[in-house]
């Protein structure tokens, strides 16, 4: 009988010190103690923030959204039945010009209902990761900084690096044109602006004006992505039911 007393005794400082270190953790890692547990739903969020971490390895003071880790949660939700529609929640200074535009193409290819919020910021390469969602919100105080693609701190030494350079803003370009509702000649000439930006051509444009320049569908934020994207996927499941029939 000691034994067992015994026993007893000894399991239960363990379970309070592993739980006293789970809320530890917690505290260190969110700042609370209690995370709010979200019931099973058929939505999943995405989010993308800070930069974009594409082919080089950013400082570790940096804070990346590495493109490697979205693919692969991309092809996952696609593949997934329960999933039935995205939320892409933007907040990124932009980064790596072709990761950018495959992390674009990816979104833009699914066939499940996908809707971005701007949140904070999306800019450079953001610009096209928010376009390529079926719907677009941007918080009205977000903003969007539209620039010609370049390389920071390095010279173009030969005419094929110019070259190069141009060809890849040009599918920047396109991509977003064919993506939103902005005619290509007013993204050209928000892109090449120039005295807008401290020593810099391009144009940094606010909430509601990237509404009126057709880059972004409407003013919102989590209410009404929600509401977009249940009803994008009531949408798809009435125009299923009609194949069926």
């Amino acid at each position: 009988m000691n034994n067992k007393n015994e026993k007893k005794e000894t399991q239960q400082p363990n379970e309070g010190q592993e739980n006293q270190s789970g809320i530890v953790q917690k505290i260190q890692q969110l700042g609370q103690s209690n995370v709010a547990q979200a019931p099973d739903s058929n939505v999943h969020v995405l989010t993308i923030i800070g930069q974009i971490e594409g082919h080089v390895q950013l400082p570790p003071q940096n804070k990346t959204t590495k493109y490697e880790h979205l693919l692969p949660q991309l092809i996952a939700i696609e593949q997934n039945p329960k999933i039935e529609g995205l939320v892409i929640l933007l907040n990124t200074v932009g980064g790596d010009v072709e990761a950018g535009l495959a992390l674009s193409e990816m979104i833009a290819s699914m066939s499940k209902p996908t809707v971005s919020i701007v949140l904070g910021g999306g800019h450079s390469i953001g610009v096209p990761i928010a376009v390529a969602a079926n719907h677009s919100f941007i918080a009205p105080t977000a903003t969007m900084t539209i620039h010609p693609v370049r390389l920071t701190g390095l010279v173009i030494g030969v005419p094929q690096t110019f070259e190069y350079l141009d060809k890849m803003q040009e599918r920047v370009i396109d991509f977003v044109v064919n993506h939103s509702n902005i005619k290509e000649e007013k993204f050209k000439e928000l892109m090449f602006a120039k005295g807008n930006l401290t020593r810099d051509i391009g144009t940094n444009v606010v909430g509601t004006n990237a509404v009126d320049y057709g880059l972004i569908d409407g003013i919102g934020g989590v209410k009404e992505a929600m509401q977009k994207v249940n009803e994008l996927i009531d949408k798809n499941k009435d125009m299923d039911e009609q194949v069926i029939q």
